[in-house]
């Protein structure tokens, strides 16, 4: 099952799914967009709001695997769960959300005792990034610092990851040092790394490899930069006063009303002729250094298929019960079998 196919990003991994001849169940709340997309891709649909876990288990019924695509995953994710768990439905979801990663690998345990996998993070937002880090690990296992930056050639936000930022512009920018995610002052931390040709000004963000990466490869110490435009740059440089004013109830509804109304994802061209640029260093107590480049293309075209592969991945093979990402149960490389992923070696700085 697809639930939020009605959304951009779901309508994107409906089709990614469609096209490899797979016959997903589309659902969501949205009664007249999944019908329409129900009949456009002949699939069956089902029709349900996620705020009673005994319908959201009925729903799941006969269900092996839910792909959660409704964010922001702060708010859907637990409800969901709690279905999954009464169905014993396997879950996986496109989050990029901290919060929302640190409370599924605290529940490990749980999801153990109920024998369904957990894989959340399997879009762009985590899986080439997850990928970048288990390489960097295995190269240098001893490893522990672990620095990833990013940037893009269209720097178009899909309407959940806006909500993400607006969520967690009251928190400040998130690193984790020493094994704990801790707060860290954000001008002092900017920095300049290659992304692709001479390196460019990178700015801390609170991407979830701040969670994800340490739960994967045990490197303690993570921070992740991005290369930001400059109304973004704005917004993460406001002052602290504003930025508790932003995480006021109103102030988000409103911000979040704006973004559902107005932002939607790119034309179908900067779709096809985006690409994306990670690097990643990773270092040990020695000062030795691996440091590798990686290219994907688009995070919406990257997120439809690494969505859809990890999902008849995880479907396919026999992963214990418990909390993962992709390459604890799929493997390092798993993010290499993607469509116009490569990775380069590159100079440590």
């Amino acid at each position: 099952m697809i639930y939020g196919a009605n959304g951009y990003t779901g309508r994107l991994i409906a089709r990614e799914a469609r096209q490899r001849s797979q016959t997903p169940i589309l659902a969501g709340r949205n009664g007249p967009q999944l019908r329409s997309l129900g009949a456009e891709l002949d699939l069956p649909i089902r029709i349900f709001p996620l705020d009673n876990p005994e319908i959201v288990a009925r729903q799941l019924s006969g269900v092996a695997s839910v792909l959660h695509c409704a964010g922001p995953f702060s708010a859907t994710s637990t409800p969901m769960l709690a279905g999954c768990l009464r169905a014993h439905t396997d879950y996986l979801d496109i989050t990029g959300e901290i919060a929302v990663f640190e409370a599924i690998f605290a529940r490990a345990i749980e999801f153990q005792k109920a024998g369904i996998e957990v894989m959340p993070g399997v879009g762009y937002d985590i899986v080439p990034s997850d990928g970048l880090a288990a390489l960097l690990k295995h190269e240098l296992p001893d490893a522990t610092q672990l620095t990833l930056a990013f940037g893009s050639s269209d720097p178009v936000r899909r309407r959940g990851t806006l909500k993400t930022m607006v969520e967690g512009t009251p928190n400040g920018t998130l690193m984790r040092r020493d094994g704990r995610i801790v707060r860290v002052d954000r001008p002092s931390s900017m920095m300049h790394v290659p992304l692709v040709g001479p390196p460019v000004q990178v700015t801390p963000i609170s991407w979830g490899d701040v969670s994800t990466a340490y739960h994967a490869t045990g490197i303690p110490n993570v921070a992740v930069y991005f290369a930001a435009s400059p109304v973004e740059h704005r917004q993460l440089a406001l002052p602290r006063l504003m930025q508790r004013m932003i995480g006021l109830a109103p102030v988000q509804a409103l911000a979040k009303g704006l973004i559902g109304r107005f932002a939607w994802g790119p034309s179908d061209e900067a779709l096809s002729r985006g690409e994306m640029w990670l690097w990643g260093e990773a270092r040990n107590t020695a000062g030795r250094t691996v440091a590798k480049h990686m290219r994907t293309p688009s995070g919406y075209a990257c997120t439809a298929d690494a969505a859809v592969t990890s999902t008849l991945a995880l479907l396919e093979r026999d992963v214990p019960p418990g909390a993962y990402m992709t390459s604890m149960a799929l493997g390092a490389d798993f993010t290499l079998g993607l469509r116009g992923v490569s990775v380069q070696q590159v100079d440590p700085s």
